[in-house]
């Protein structure tokens, strides 16, 4: 009977050694080659151009194991048109603002389950919530940026004080302006006393005569990385995202931070999963694991736009937080305008922004 019980026992914890190595098998990858957290190999990534840096994206690889398929834009424009073109490609996108609602009623984008995204508790309460999309349903806040103009004033001669000041003749060919109609044709409403969302044709027809009156003192568009002509010494004068004019000043400290006269515009971007992910759960685990505080404050160092994080703001740079590029003081962001969905609208800023560029 002992030799008996012997060779079960010794059957027996055989097969619960097998049972166990199946089970740690498992755990580390399913029977696809998936992680056992159901995040899948890869994760495909739509986002601005310099807005995310490359550590990032290997830490996170090295922390799941997924694969970050990671590929750029330089507007919104291009964002949705291929997003509309290619249901599927992307799994994580990023969306300003003012094109959420109509990428939730026309169906482009998912809802986000916000139980995934335990760091979704660090985000300050200004910056979420908010009315184009109550509750977060759709979108996670990433970070944000104002408008602001910048100046080096070793080039620049001229008082500049607002928006209206760019049209001075001194600056022939002196201007990088942001190629995004929205922020730029808000910018030239705001020069004429109207709205930066203003929707009546007159006014945009009046504002598409004042910014072709403008061409002659832009030497180019530039949303991708406008501080290089800054930088250079090419332009004297940047109207950009503020983080990039912070930029700018990191390497010509001489550069000067204008906040116009007409206020600000300001913008925020939100990360967003497109219909027909099909890497739905890795797309938020991403998400978290940007919002980690610590991860947060690292990408801010690359790229310092607004950053909604509480626990990160507190690992920035000085610099950056006391920059008024980047952080412009409390009365001027009582002034501040954001961008609204224009609806059907968009058009006659489309027609308008389309007529200006071909001037050139």
């Amino acid at each position: 009977m002992k030799g008996s019980s012997f060779r079960v026992l010794t059957s027996c914890l055989a097969v619960l050694a097998l049972i166990l190595m199946a089970a740690c098998g498992s755990s580390k990858a399913g029977s696809d080659g998936s992680g056992g957290d159901g995040l899948g190999k890869e994760l495909n990534v739509f986002n601005w151009s310099e807005y995310l840096p490359e550590s990032v994206l290997k830490k996170f690889e090295d922390k799941t194991g997924v694969k970050v398929n990671y590929s750029t834009f330089s507007s919104n424009e291009e964002m949705l048109a291929k997003l509309s073109a290619g249901q599927g490609l992307y799994d994580l996108t990023m969306a300003s603002d003012y094109i959420v609602q109509p990428m939730i009623a026309q169906g482009m984008i998912q809802p986000i389950d916000l139980n995934n995204i335990p760091n979704f508790k660090y985000l300050l309460p200004e910056f979420i919530d908010k009315d184009y999309d109550k509750g977060n349903k759709y979108t996670v806040p990433y970070m944000g940026n104002t408008q602001p103009i910048g100046i080096n004033p070793d080039i620049v001669k001229t008082e500049i004080t607002s928006y209206a000041d760019l049209w001075k003749p001194e600056l022939k060919n002196q201007i990088v302006l942001l190629d995004d109609q929205r922020m730029v044709l808000g910018m030239v409403l705001k020069t004429l006393g109207y709205s930066a969302n203003d929707t009546d044709p007159a006014h945009l027809e009046e504002a598409k005569k004042k910014m072709l009156a403008l061409m002659p003192n832009v030497k180019a568009f530039d949303s991708d990385s406008p501080k290089t002509l800054m930088i250079s010494g090419e332009v004297g004068v940047m109207l950009s995202w503020g983080p990039e004019i912070a930029l700018a000043q990191k390497e010509k400290p001489q550069v000067k931070t204008v906040l116009p006269k007409e206020g600000l515009i300001i913008t925020f971007d939100n990360f967003v999963i497109p219909k027909g992910a099909k890497n739905k759960k890795a797309a938020e685990a991403f998400i978290n694991f940007v919002t980690d505080p610590d991860i947060s404050a690292e990408i801010s160092v690359s790229f310092p736009y607004i950053n909604p994080n509480v626990e990160a703001r507190k690992k920035i740079d000085k610099f950056f937080m006391d920059n008024i590029a980047i952080y412009p003081p409390t009365e001027e962001l009582k002034r501040v305008e954001s961008l609204q969905d224009l609806g059907d609208n968009v058009k006659l800023y489309d027609r308008v922004w389309s007529e200006v560029k071909s001037s050139q």
